[in-house]
């Protein structure tokens, strides 16, 4: 077997660079838990005053500083000796009412990595994992990473790109978040339009205990526990079905999509609207081929696809792509699937018909 070296010293410089991010997502989730990130966001500051500043040791926040420096997630100003954050890293690090809010991404990646011997264990058997089974820090995670995308587009762009559904809202409609795990999505819709009824459904009881404790004060917000193809309509509604149904990030994890998809189309109201949110994967594996769909398939792998196949599901994956998605929707008997807005990171499709 002849080696290239040059090929080979590329590839392993890849691999360095994989490695040091791998190790160091356990620090940026240092950063967030102790207040590391908002911290240095106040302004420069040696290891000892950021120490000082966060109650932690300084030998501690030293060694974190040259990592975070040498991973480009801070800077350092040789000449005064001391680190600090640029505008767009305390943005992305250290708000977290940013839309760019980071931090939820590394507690999803603490907790694939605790899940591991379990992922090892279905690998082997063919067996799947529900959602409710895997590390608490995913569901946490979970909240966070998406919530950040959430706030950047659902008001302001997504909503707004589905026919006639915006004026619904402002005037008065009846909405159900399938999946809506810690309801962040469907607090802010409640918040947004507050003459229309939410009600958020999901079937891990944890996740809607935790959603009813976010809701608090907000008086058109209920959440309740229930499946993806048997939550009830409305209660008050004159037409007897949804306005609109939303699944923000979850079609792809189901084990019966097509049956997701039925019940929706049966609960919701005449010239009513399905939301899917789902991310952007490209329908070909060579178009999938790139750091986006990296991130979306390593996710796959460790809680979607396991998802799905615990309860017998065709395992969509996050990598599904718009074709795959549009049948599995037509399959339930909607007639038109149209993508109607998108971002780097999601597809928005609206389902009618």
């Amino acid at each position: 077997m002849a080696i290239n070296p040059d090929k080979l010293n590329e590839f392993m410089g890849k691999a360095v660079g994989d490695i040091g991010a791998a190790m160091s997502a356990a620090l940026v989730q240092l950063g967030d838990k102790l207040g590391l990130y908002k911290g240095l966001a106040k302004g420069p500051q040696t290891s000892v005053e950021l120490a000082k500043a966060t109650n932690t040791h300084e030998r501690y926040i030293r060694e974190w500083l040259l990592n975070q420096a040498a991973g480009g997630y801070i800077q350092y100003d040789a000449k005064a000796a001391k680190y600090y954050m640029t505008e767009e890293q305390a943005f992305a690090l250290a708000d977290e009412t940013s839309p760019a809010y980071l931090a939820g991404a590394f507690d999803i990646i603490a907790s694939v990595h605790r899940d591991e011997p379990k992922i090892e264990a279905v690998f082997k058997s063919g067996k799947g994992i529900p959602w409710g089974d895997h590390d608490s820090c995913l569901f946490c995670g979970t909240e966070k990473f998406f919530a950040a995308g959430y706030r950047a587009n659902l008001v302001g762009s997504w909503i707004p790109a589905l026919d006639g559904v915006q004026s619904k809202l402002a005037d008065g409609a009846f909405v159900a978040d399938v999946g809506c795990g810690h309801g962040a999505s469907t607090v802010l819709m409640a918040q947004a339009f507050p003459k229309s009824t939410f009600v958020g459904f999901d079937a891990h009881a944890p996740s809607i205990e935790c959603a009813r404790k976010r809701a608090a004060g907000i008086k058109n917000l209920s959440f309740e526990v229930a499946d993806a193809t048997s939550f009830p309509g409305p209660k008050g509604s004159k037409s007897g079905g949804w306005d609109l149904v939303a699944c923000f990030d979850c079609l792809h994890d189901m084990g019966d999509p097509v049956g997701c998809a039925a019940h929706v189309h049966k609960t919701l109201a005449k010239g009513g609207t399905w939301m899917v949110v789902e991310p952007a994967a490209a329908d070909k594996i060579e178009d999938n081929l790139n750091p986006v769909a990296r991130v979306f398939s390593a996710a796959s792998t460790m809680i979607c696809v396991p998802a799905s196949i615990a309860f017998n599901g065709p395992a969509l994956g996050a990598c599904a792509g718009f074709a795959k998605l549009s049948e599995t929707i037509k399959k339930g008997g909607f007639k038109s699937v149209r993508k109607a807005t998108e971002t780097p990171f999601n597809i928005i499709l609206e389902a009618r018909g």
